[in-house]
């Protein structure tokens, strides 16, 4: 990172504070920090600094940070129009346009989201259209298409909004084109059918000598690519005449087909013979009129490859916009491993918390306006970035604020408060007290957290929204000693607060699923039968929740965070 400015830091501090009443968020300034170089390693170095300023911008009022963000907000132009987007290059007004192409080997992530993210908010920056294309020539042994992948994909791009063209492109179903591009080419000499061993022609390679398959005639080339048809997997492959003398290795006549016997999801055993990634986009995004590509820095080989394939035709080249590696910090995300999990059943499902899929954060709580964001403020760089999820985490918490809130006892232990008079407990959904109440009749008998009652000693406590009481633990009572003090709160009085249940068998039977897949269970309140499936709430002292499943004996909630 270079050293970024508290006037910078200002800027982006009274942006929030104008768009959010007046209070500017600290997770939301952090996370704007990333698009001007933050790194991860530095957070705790600048955190001080934001709070500074965070402490001066919020006692500004609503008029003077308008007025003060106006003299200083070119320090944030580089988020104009999209927040995060520096501006493409070669734009044509309504004629841009990109392409997102997942190979379906499992549903989208955060990181398949990122890519995704950015190239629809280009298109509706230039009033352009994306393309959904799926990938699926073959892939690897280690990597397969997954079938249920097709759907998850569309299914996860229509959730976060993604606007792409209704007609999605199967590259299995353009095999015979690539085909034919194949011959035209092997035609005019620029391609040639190699027999060399795979060690052979890697020494070759590295010492920049070609292979004697290299210049056979080209009527034996075509002989040998309709041979390839019905040829041992591994026999032959087709290879791009590049410069056997390049300073990259790497590039010296690449593979652009080879034979596999294994099985597509779609195909089954209809082809053998498949295009590498390299060949199969230097033909469609030609054919697909494909403007721009966003793409990331190591596949910047597969760039050079596409541009000599373009020369060749003497076709108009893409813009191409690189982008670095972005990782999660205390997120590992791995779709085979996902897929060896699910297809054991130790994971439940494509959607299980532990694939961090975009139908496992669906299924948590986690908001597409709060993904999008994430995404958004990691803006367009090089350079690989690493972003706490904490930052998604505040960004969802900041959406959800005003979700209404409710009691989970985990572990629930009964207590009688002795002198406690029968109550009626108003307790509001939101400290806002805009989402109205619930009522419940309560007795002498209560359920707290059982965690709450081993940490009590002498002293008084309130339980929420309800009443004050007193713990007596002289001379290590087993049990403890619980006595009424009032109703109404005391600010003179030290307590600590209780989140409860009444001793009722109303209450429902409740089991939160966590983000590493195990199980917390407790009791909550009568009033979550009321909700509906797909809900997001908070439980009090507890975290958000979506609502995942009910039925008559218990309600299973998914825990989004804190």
């Amino acid at each position: 990172m270079g050293e970024i400015s508290e006037e910078v830091i200002e800027a982006y501090a009274l942006e929030n504070a104008t768009k959010h009443q007046g209070k500017a968020n600290q997770g939301a300034v952090l996370a704007s920090l990333f698009a001007e170089g933050l790194e991860k390693s530095e957070i705790k170095e600048i955190i001080p600094t934001i709070q500074k300023i965070l402490q001066r911008v919020n006692v500004l009022s609503p008029e003077k940070q308008k007025e003060k963000f106006s003299n200083i907000n070119f320090k944030t132009s580089k988020r104009k129009i999209r927040e995060g987007l520096p501006e493409l290059s070669n734009v044509q007004e309504g004629k841009v346009v990109m392409r997102f192409a997942p190979f379906p080997s499992g549903p989208l992530h955060l990181g398949n989201a990122r890519t995704m993210v950015l190239n629809d908010e280009y298109v509706k920056m230039y009033g352009g259209k994306l393309i959904l294309v799926m990938d699926d020539t073959i892939g690897s042994e280690a990597k397969p298409i997954q079938p249920e992948a097709y759907k998850l994909i569309e299914e996860g791009a229509k959730w976060l909004n993604v606007n792409y063209e209704k007609k999605v492109i199967h590259k299995s179903d353009r095999i015979e084109k690539y085909y034919a591009y194949a011959e035209e080419l092997i035609k005019k000499g620029y391609m040639y059918i190699c027999t060399c061993q795979k060690d052979t022609m890697h020494d070759l390679k590295a010492k920049g000598i070609a292979c004697s398959c290299r210049e056979l005639p080209r009527e034996f080339q075509l002989k040998r690519w309709k041979e390839m048809f019905t040829a041992k997997e591994g026999s032959m492959c087709v290879r791009l005449k590049t410069h056997m003398q390049d300073s990259d290795p790497a590039f010296r006549d690449r593979i652009m087909f080879r034979i596999s016997d294994r099985p597509h999801a779609k195909l089954q055993n209809k082809y053998r013979v498949y295009p590498l990634l390299d060949f199969s986009w230097a033909i469609d995004d030609h054919v697909l009129g494909i403007t721009h590509i966003l793409r990331g820095m190591e596949l910047a080989i597969e760039t050079r490859v596409e541009k000599f394939i373009w020369d060749i035709f003497k076709w108009e080249h893409s813009e191409v916009i690189y982008n670095g590696h972005f990782a999660i910090e205390g997120v590992k995300i791995s779709k085979s491993k996902s897929a060896q999990e699910v297809k054991s059943e130790k994971y439940i499902g494509w959607n299980d918390s532990r694939t961090w899929s975009l139908q496992s954060l669906r299924d948590r709580g986690i908001t597409p306006e709060a993904i999008r964001q994430f995404i958004l403020n990691t803006g367009i760089k090089k350079t690989n970035i690493t972003i706490p999820i904490d930052v998604l985490y505040t960004l969802n918490k900041k959406i959800l604020n005003e979700v209404p809130r409710y009691f989970f006892v985990e572990n629930p232990i009964k207590i009688t408060i002795k002198g406690c008079p029968k109550l009626t407990a108003k307790l509001p959904l939101h400290p806002n007290q805009k989402n109205g109440y619930r009522t419940y009749q309560t007795t002498q008998n209560f359920l707290i957290p059982e965690q709450d009652t081993e940490l009590m000693h002498d002293g008084n406590y309130r339980l929420m929204h309800l009443l004050n009481f007193k713990v007596d633990n002289v001379k290590r009572l087993s049990p403890k000693e619980y006595s009424f003090l009032s109703e109404e709160p005391d600010s003179n009085m030290k307590t600590k607060f209780i989140h409860w249940l009444p001793h009722s068998p109303n209450n429902i039977e409740v089991e939160i699923r966590m983000p590493d897949g195990t199980i917390q269970t407790g009791l909550g309140e009568e009033e979550l039968g009321n909700l509906k499936v797909g809900t997001i709430i908070q439980f009090e002292r507890f975290g958000f929740v979506r609502l995942y499943k009910k039925d008559k004996e218990k309600m299973e909630f998914w825990f989004a965070h804190n």
